[in-house]
């Protein structure tokens, strides 16, 4: 367990600049300290203590902002930055070294029983913001682009963005112009293809005045 906990402590300094000794990291990381409570609850729900295990979540809830059912599957060096609205529902299944980012959803999109939550696989990032809904699978490798709403699979070493989630980068090649997980500067698709329909409407509207054009020239000669 001491191991364990050792181990995520580390991952905050390899993901957060911002960390600067292990006491303040213990005593003020509200995504360690919703990690360290999940796998209380968790421990509590596999031995079928489901009254419990929903109070621990909830007090951690109340305390950290983040909501992590107990039933959902944690792996090892999962790291929450900030955290605060995060929400990770009951049949969500987390590989290791997953980072998550502040206002992330791995949430259902029904009442459906059985497997309704995603699946991250390893080394996978979701950005801020980005809501992945539904039994999906996030493959290894791959980031979410802050804000996007994912509603189907995404490959393995993929980067996806927009509303709904589109992919941009699929092993290394560009999908379209994009930069690596910079979330000031990814590409909106439904932008992309607003000016595609505008520069359309524009050639046609060129094609038109030729046209009309020749046909005025046409009159003026007869």
């Amino acid at each position: 367990m001491f191991r364990r906990m050792k181990e995520d402590i580390e991952v905050v300094f390899e993901q957060d600049p911002a960390a600067r000794s292990h006491f303040e990291v213990i005593l003020t990381y509200s995504g360690l300290h919703a990690i360290w409570a999940h796998r209380v609850a968790h421990f509590l729900f596999k031995r079928k203590m489901f009254f419990l295990a929903r109070t621990v979540s909830q007090i951690s809830r109340f305390f950290t902002g983040i909501e992590i059912h107990p039933g959902a599957k944690i792996g090892r060096r999962f790291f929450i930055d900030h955290g605060m609205g995060v929400v990770i529902g009951e049949t969500c299944e987390i590989g290791d070294n997953v980072t998550v980012f502040q206002g992330v959803t791995l949430g259902g999109t029904g009442k459906e029983k059985g497997k309704r939550h995603p699946t991250v696989k390893d080394n996978a990032l979701i950005a801020s913001g980005a809501k992945v809904l539904g039994s999906i699978t996030i493959g290894e490798n791959s980031k979410v682009g802050a804000g996007s709403v994912v509603l189907q699979d995404v490959p393995p070493n993929s980067t996806v963005v927009g509303i709904p989630g589109r992919v941009v980068i699929q092993d290394g090649v560009k999908v379209r112009n994009t930069k690596d997980l910079n979330h000031r500067d990814l590409p909106d698709p439904v932008s992309d293809k607003i000016r595609e329909l505008e520069n359309e409407i524009k050639s046609l509207k060129e094609e038109l005045q030729k046209k009309e054009g020749a046909k005025d020239n046409a009159h003026s000669h007869i």
